[in-house]
């Protein structure tokens, strides 16, 4: 979804779907010549641009523009009998697989999802049944290959009606492994996935991946832009204790949307918010602790109130937030934890500012 080169030309086999799709100049590497027309020939070796997109997007920049046009690519130099790789036209999607498979000879059939990746476009629809047969007849798929199978990732099977697409096209559909990396072995062994295969992990490094968008996404809420504009302000002209209070805001946003993802299984808790709330108290007391607990003086038991009050509702919110890309997660688990994690973290929230008022009154 992000651009990380000049907008490209569509390949002749893309269809008829809108742009702009992204396409390097370095993106492909020449053209194979097919009953069908001439397909882009890509590398399973990203370059450094491929690279460079692949950090941007996961910093949350350009997400929303990280696109290559839809249709068929040859991988390597395929020939009629190569496997025919059906994946989205997110470009990370797409860059994952080619990467995955570095060696093999394939077809790529990338589908128009609006550059959104394959799980979540099987959710929305944009990675299905009406798709994959439209880009097979676009594309001309039986003009270049000589059998009648197509192989889509695991996680697309939420959208895909494998016997409909096999129907309307003459297709045999068979999903893969959930993992690119699986694929080669999967293809080895006859195209049978072992239980290892299809199984759904979500790992540290998996986690750590999502973190940088996580905190990309909350210095682009507007909402936190002013509070830290206002802060900085407050900082600049010398009131007391802001530094404090900005470190006490950075380490419960570190807790919530970086902390509570990297130790998601070991944190106590099922829900998400009652995770990310632990470790907003753990943050809260230690500071309680730093400047002297229990606290003395009216004012100072308003502090630290304020502190153990929002900075948890605080951690709460943001780790409920990674709800969204977990594979620990279902739609109907998301909302039955918003039901009763939102008003907690409102009353919390509300009584810590309220606090937080009395504590600036009493200093004044």
């Amino acid at each position: 979804m992000c651009s990380c080169g000049e907008e490209g030309v569509k390949p002749s086999t893309g269809g008829d779907s809108d742009g702009p799709y992204v396409v390097s100049s370095t993106f492909a590497t020449g053209r194979l010549s097919t009953p069908a027309g001439d397909i882009p020939v890509v590398s399973s070796r990203l370059n450094r641009r491929d690279r460079l997109g692949t950090f941007r997007v996961r910093w949350g920049i350009g997400r929303d523009r990280y696109a290559i046009a839809p249709g068929l690519y040859a991988l390597g130099s395929p020939d009629p009998r190569s496997p025919v790789l059906v994946t989205a036209n997110y470009k990370l999607s797409f860059d994952k697989l080619r990467a995955s498979v570095a060696g093999l000879n394939a077809w790529i059939l990338a589908l128009d999802t609006l550059g959104i990746n394959v799980w979540c476009a099987a959710g929305k629809g944009t990675f299905g049944t009406d798709e994959a047969v439209r880009r097979v007849e676009t594309a001309r798929v039986k003009g270049v290959v000589s059998h009648r199978t197509l192989i889509f990732p695991q996680l697309g099977a939420p959208g895909v009606a494998a016997h409909e697409v096999a129907r309307r096209t003459g297709f045999r559909v068979v999903f893969g492994p959930v993992r690119a990396a699986d694929l080669p072995a999967f293809l080895d062994a006859g195209m049978k996935a072992t239980p290892e295969m299809r199984r759904v992990r979500f790992a540290f490094k998996d986690r750590l991946t999502l973190i940088p968008v996580e905190l990309a996404g909350i210095a682009g809420n507007k909402g936190v832009l002013a509070v830290f504009i206002l802060w900085l302000a407050a900082a600049i002209a010398g009131l007391k204790g802001a530094w404090g209070v900005g470190l006490a805001l950075a380490g419960s946003i570190l807790a919530g949307a970086a902390l509570t993802p990297a130790l998601l299984p070991w944190i106590p808790a099922r829900m998400f918010a009652a995770k990310g709330a632990l470790l907003g108290l753990i943050w809260a007391a230690f500071l309680c602790v730093l400047r002297g607990f229990p606290p003395e003086g009216a004012a100072n038991i308003a502090g630290a109130a304020a502190g153990l009050l929002f900075l948890p509702a605080l951690s709460a919110f943001l780790a409920m937030n990674f709800t969204g890309s977990s594979t620990f997660t279902s739609l109907s688990g998301v909302v039955a934890e918003m039901k009763t994690a939102v008003p907690l973290m409102i009353l919390s929230s509300s009584f810590g500012l309220i606090a937080a008022v009395v504590f600036i009154l009493l200093k004044i």
